[in-house]
């Protein structure tokens, strides 16, 4: 998973699995889409491909990119563990305690 970290790291690859994640597009569509040049967001890309991130689909002398639904699912899944471990902790440590409120008594 190291290269997935790698992939994530960086805003530019975020913000391209964010413009992926309701379909394919080619590079020319993403590239609107950011102020660095061509050959950046092909590195981009092809970081995001190496990590299984993203898939490749040719067809004739085009490009698509999607995002890999599986490979997220997974990464998701790993960080859901982080997160469910800490509702535990914030359950066990503040669960019993009212919520403080900052409005006027009353409101």
């Amino acid at each position: 998973m190291a290269s997935v970290w790698k992939a994530l790291a960086d805003d530019s690859r975020r913000q391209v699995l964010l413009l992926l994640k309701d379909g394919e597009k080619t590079p020319t569509e993403l590239s609107k889409s950011f102020d660095f040049s061509k050959a950046a967001l092909s590195t981009h890309l092809r970081v995001l491909r190496d990590a299984d991130l993203v898939k490749e689909r040719r067809a004739g002398q085009h490009r698509f990119y999607s995002v890999n639904r599986q490979k997220m699912t997974e990464t998701r899944l790993f960080f859901e563990g982080f997160w469910d471990e800490a509702l535990l902790d914030l359950k066990r440590h503040g669960g019993s305690k009212p919520a403080a409120r900052d409005g006027p008594k009353g409101v």
